[in-house]
């Protein structure tokens, strides 16, 4: 059938126009993805690897970032030590006012640094204490030093032969973080991208530092965050050792754990102890009457053991408490075991391969005062847990007095 001239110059007519929009729609389209590669360069110093970022579920529409200035350069190195990306994708999503919305964030740095790392405080939360889900960190894998968190993941590299600013660098660690939480398992994508950029900054900046090794890439998939507080018959990572002690079967002992997979790459490695709701609440009933100092426990998992352990130059730069003003700084000196001076932190050191560990305990403030001469086993089966399973030598514990009540 013959088409009449006036509906074919129609038809052409519409399809030149959708070609034209098409046209404009896809040229937008490589402008923003062009200048988004622009803002993140710019903002990164060429560290952060703009198309891994770009591939974020929150990283479409219009990218923008915050502004560098004086402080944004680390001063170890002269490169800018963490990035700041904003998208109007990340704005419509949480109904930013101002249209867009910080969502990722890239650091950097070196290893040692001046800046001392300070141990858990008595009274951080190691559940979500609204009783919500709480995702422990997981070591990465494949290889690599690494953590994976709900929304970021970091790395560490030695750096043989590497300098910055004429000074030997030991190691060097990157950062990759969402503002957001990525614990959900329609996540994950966005966690693999964390991974693979947080090693790739890490290498860029091996590069630029001279440093001998390379992290391999990272896993295809970044592990799984499992959810917690289990119970402590349940536990086979970094608490398994407490599991199988008996001591969670009864009070006033935790009975659940918080813990992560173990790995004896990680430079910081924890498990969490904490009293149930259940057995915190029986806990205060039996004991109130015998102590008028104590507080009824208001939050989910308020009375808890924090237990970590820290390796490589994170351990040797180790404060027990924050200082303000003229307070004297209570390091956590390898060779060496006590407790702090005013809270209800205690800490054991050893050698593995050469180099230091350092072993600490955080007891929640208020459950301290009702355990503590209790607590000398559990850091010792701890302690011991740790350095037979990392094949340490020279451990230096606490002396037993320094579990004394307060």
């Amino acid at each position: 059938m013959r088409v009449p001239d006036g509906v074919r110059t129609a038809v052409n007519v519409l399809l030149c126009l959708a070609a034209v929009v098409a046209t404009g729609w896809s040229g937008r389209e490589i402008w923003l993805v062009w200048d988004g590669r622009r803002q993140i360069d710019a903002a990164c110093g060429g560290f952060v690897p703009a198309g891994r970022v770009l591939a974020l579920s929150e990283a479409g529409g219009t990218i923008t970032h915050r502004r560098l200035d004086d402080d944004s350069f680390d001063p170890a190195t002269g490169i800018p030590r963490d990035c700041e990306i904003f998208s109007t994708e990340a704005g419509e999503r949480h109904g930013s006012s101002t249209g867009s919305r910080w969502f990722f964030t890239g650091e950097m740095g070196v290893l040692p640094t001046d800046r001392p790392r300070v141990v858990d405080n008595p009274v951080e939360d190691l559940v979500d204490p609204r009783g919500g889900r709480t995702h422990p960190s997981q070591p990465l894998g494949g290889g690599i030093a690494g953590t994976v968190t709900d929304n970021d993941v970091t790395v560490q590299l030695p750096c043989e032969g590497g300098t910055a600013k004429g000074r030997p660098v030991e190691a060097l660690w990157a950062r990759a973080a969402l503002l957001s939480r990525v614990a959900s398992e329609e996540r994950a994508h966005d966690r693999d991208v964390l991974a693979e950029t947080a090693v790739i900054m890490a290498n860029n900046l091996a590069d630029r530092l001279g440093c001998a090794d390379r992290l391999p890439d990272a896993p295809d998939h970044a592990p799984d965050l499992s959810e917690g507080p289990v119970p402590a018959a349940r536990a086979e990572g970094t608490c398994a050792w407490y599991g199988k002690s008996g001591l969670a079967e009864r009070s006033p002992y935790p009975d659940t754990v918080v813990e992560s997979r173990t790995d004896d790459g990680v430079w910081d490695e924890r498990c969490g102890l904490v009293l149930g709701d259940g057995r915190a609440r029986s806990l205060y009933l039996s004991e109130a009457d015998r102590h008028d100092w104590l507080s009824e426990p208001q939050l989910a998992g308020q009375w808890s053991v924090s237990l970590h352990t820290y390796s490589g130059p994170v351990a040797e730069n180790l404060h027990l408490t924050r200082t303000y003003g003229d307070e004297a700084p209570e390091p956590a000196a390898p060779g060496k075991a006590g407790r702090s001076a005013g809270e209800p932190i205690w800490w054991a050191s050893s050698v593995c391969d050469g180099r230091p560990q350092i072993h600490t305990m955080a007891v929640a403030t208020g459950y301290d005062r009702l355990v503590a001469p209790r607590m000398e086993q559990v850091f010792r089966a701890y302690v011991d847990d740790v350095t037979a399973r990392r094949h340490c030598t020279d451990t230096v514990l606490p002396e037993s007095s320094a579990f004394r009540a307060h």
